[in-house]
């Protein structure tokens, strides 16, 4: 159940031959994320858990989910723009339902991240569906 703007994620990552080519194609999808202003980063927008420094600010637009997102580490930046590929635009109920750990295996990346890279991702998602979750009461 991934949106367009993942699957297309997932079809560019058939067709990179090895992890770095992998890894610069998610430094490049955070590199083309708009940044997040510095007003929006303060301690409630900072996701816990990570090993770099990351904010997420949610928003909820008739009732779909989406979120801009920060980090002061290029891969996690761009682990922001896989998440953000996977989730924006989503019915806030339908949140939830995404499976981001098997998602994110698609593309080879929870056999590549180091575990406190794959903490920092649980720790984003929790967030993010959190944050949905309440937005769907």
């Amino acid at each position: 159940m991934a949106t367009p703007a993942f699957e297309e994620i997932a079809e560019t990552f058939e067709f990179l031959d090895d992890w770095e080519e992998r890894y610069r194609h998610v430094i490049d999808l955070g590199r083309a994320m708009p940044p997040l202003e510095d007003s929006f980063k303060v301690p409630a927008l900072k996701v816990e858990g990570c090993a770099s420094q990351v904010w997420l600010r949610p928003m909820v637009a008739d009732g779909r989910f989406a979120f801009q997102g920060e980090s002061d580490a290029m891969i996690v930046r761009g682990l922001i723009a896989v998440l953000h590929a996977l989730y924006a635009g989503l019915p806030v109920a339908e949140v939830a339902r995404v499976d981001a750990h098997a998602e994110m295996g698609r593309l080879g990346l929870n056999e590549h991240l180091s575990s406190q890279r794959s903490n920092g991702v649980r720790a984003m998602v929790e967030r993010i569906r959190k944050v949905a979750a309440e937005a769907a009461a």
